[in-house]
């Protein structure tokens, strides 16, 4: 069999969709998997081994390009199924295009009529929580129509290949000490600043981590790189990597690290499958619907009455399931 995998846009949602890749090559260890996605994540699909070939899509956040899609899909040739993993109706425009016989996706945004098999999507009780995890959603459409309905989720977790080649020469480029033991702290968030701890409480505890015998690597992409400074700014042993390692240096960096403190985050999900012991921080997200894919996680909530509201922002400005977190808690999760 071989499969057209339409990627989601999101960095942590990448990572989990490994688990669907995973679970196909259990279920036919002579797949062959392609992935289309944005190509930001080529690094990332490329070190995830069941993988074949990642395609860089052709469209951008809020665009259809039409022709460049048309274009794309003509060159597509021999696959057996597509499975689309994001809900817009863009996304499932290439396969259609291809002629790719089976189409399996979720319904909605009147894509339904590109698609061979769309599907609603299936609340799944855990224990006594009825929930939606996304990674469960992602290898839902790796089960058959008629084992849809019925299908038991084991997840395997993601797991990327680690690069020592690599890793050697980002830490001599940015000049850390591959013998001092690191703690990676990652203080973004893209969702919003709901699921943000604040940076003041980061700077106090790579503080108290560094007086430990740690080095401290802050890290993030480029819209991190001022918050990085007001974390590590004046403060020995802190570094602030924000905007200085691509996507694959962080798979790296993260598995040196002792521990990678995060919130609910893509990087979150990065850590988790780089093999790093994750601090989980949590603020209007729940671990029931996005944890991190390891059994090498802790996670850190205060919950409150209105948490989780899953919103951007919060809508009382108090942001209490948060700052009801204090640094000691974090920093005894870390050691």
């Amino acid at each position: 069999m071989k499969y057209l995998v339409v990627g989601p846009s999101w960095v942590g949602d990448m990572v989990m969709a490994q688990a669907l890749f995973m679970s196909l090559k259990q279920q036919d260890p002579q797949a062959k998997i392609d992935v289309l996605a944005p190509g930001w994540s080529l690094p990332i699909i490329a070190r995830m081994p069941e993988v074949n070939t990642g395609i860089a899509a052709p469209w951008k956040s809020g665009e259809l390009a039409l022709k460049a899609q048309w274009r794309l899909a003509r060159t597509l040739k021999g696959y057996d199924k597509a499975i689309v993993l994001p809900r817009s109706f863009k996304s499932s425009l290439i396969p259609f295009f291809a002629g790719i016989p089976e189409r399996v996706g979720f319904s909605g945004e009147g894509r339904s009529i590109l698609l061979t098999d769309a599907r609603r999507r299936r609340p799944t009780r855990d224990g006594s929580i009825i929930t939606d995890k996304t990674v469960w959603r992602y290898m839902g459409l790796g089960a058959s129509k008629a084992d849809y309905e019925n299908y038991q989720f084991d997840v395997p977790q993601p797991s990327l290949t680690i690069d020592k080649a690599n890793l050697n020469d980002v830490m001599g480029k940015l000049g850390l000490d591959p013998e001092r033991p690191a703690i990676a702290i990652c203080p973004g968030a893209e969702f919003g600043p709901a699921k943000q701890w604040p940076l003041e409480n980061h700077r106090a505890l790579a503080e108290k981590l560094v007086q430990q015998g740690f080095q401290v690597w802050v890290m993030g992409g480029p819209k991190d790189v001022e918050p990085g400074e007001q974390i590590a700014n004046g403060q020995e042993g802190v570094f602030n990597l924000c905007g200085k390692t691509r996507l694959e240096d962080t798979v790296d960096l993260f598995s040196h690290c002792r521990k990678v403190v995060s919130h609910d985050s893509g990087l979150m999900h990065v850590a988790a499958a780089s093999g790093a012991d994750v601090v989980a921080i949590y603020g209007s997200t729940s671990p029931d619907f996005t944890p991190p894919l390891t059994d090498k996680a802790t996670i850190v909530r205060h919950p409150v009455e209105c948490s989780p509201c899953f919103e951007r922002t919060c809508r009382f400005g108090h942001y209490n399931c948060l700052t009801g977190i204090s640094v000691q808690r974090v920093m005894e999760a870390c050691q």
